[in-house]
């Protein structure tokens, strides 16, 4: 049933979706901008196994729930939502796109496993603005050290992935991430920090980060499919 059909309409505002938000064409669904904290059941019952792309960004998702309707998913775009570690994924063989800038992600190893074991086929991951992600522009406790170690960890545990937040994997990278991107392990930031009197030596967790201040601007990150 198409978005412009007068009985779609219907549907869509008698379950209080803002029928002017939904954009449906060419396979590809938006509902941007509408401050929801879960996924319309009425987009994937009047379009889910219509949609490839589906943009819900701007909006105040913290759960994705009814995304298993989507079943023939190709891109994902969730920019600037609620999710946290507690995001549950469906399993989406097609689904290479997955962006999900500023978000509320804080744990990068949970992420990654949930990613790598759900979208098998994905070439670009997107998530600049997660505290997960060490970039320098969104997080001023970080440096470019920081985020290019963090690149060599990502890539190790998708080997896949082409493009990753907002520029292409290279061909060096690819290679310094078969070679010690396993070591690159990423502090969380609940992560404890021995005391001068704890015996740091042994109870510091592992992490090759650089430690370093860097004030800048806020960013939002470029999605470019």
């Amino acid at each position: 049933m198409g978005s412009g059909s007068m009985e779609g309409r219907v549907y869509l505002r008698e379950s209080g979706v803002n029928e002017l938000a939904v954009v449906f064409n060419n396979n590809r669904l938006s509902y941007v901008g509408q401050d929801c904290q879960r996924i319309p059941p009425m987009l994937h019952m009047l379009y889910g196994p219509q949609v490839n792309c589906l943009d819900l960004s701007f909006n105040a998702l913290e759960s994705l729930w009814g995304l298993a309707e989507f079943p023939h998913l190709e891109e994902l775009v969730l920019d600037n939502n609620l999710l946290n570690d507690a995001i549950h994924f469906p399993m989406l063989n097609k689904l290479h796109t997955l962006s999900l800038n500023k978000n509320k992600i804080t744990n990068l190893d949970l992420l990654l496993t949930k990613v790598a074991h759900h979208f098998p086929r994905l070439t670009y991951l997107s998530l600049l603005g997660n505290v997960a992600c060490p970039n320098q522009l969104s997080d001023c406790e970080k440096d470019e050290e920081d985020y290019r170690r963090y690149r060599y960890y990502v890539l190790h545990h998708l080997p896949r992935l082409q493009f990753l937040d907002s520029s292409r994997v290279t061909h060096e990278e690819r290679l310094e991430a078969e070679r010690r991107g396993h070591f690159m392990k990423v502090v969380r930031p609940n992560d404890k920090v021995p005391s001068d009197e704890e015996d740091s030596v042994d109870q510091m967790p592992y992490t090759p980060l650089p430690s370093s201040r860097r004030g800048i601007d806020d960013h939002r990150g470029i999605f470019d499919v």
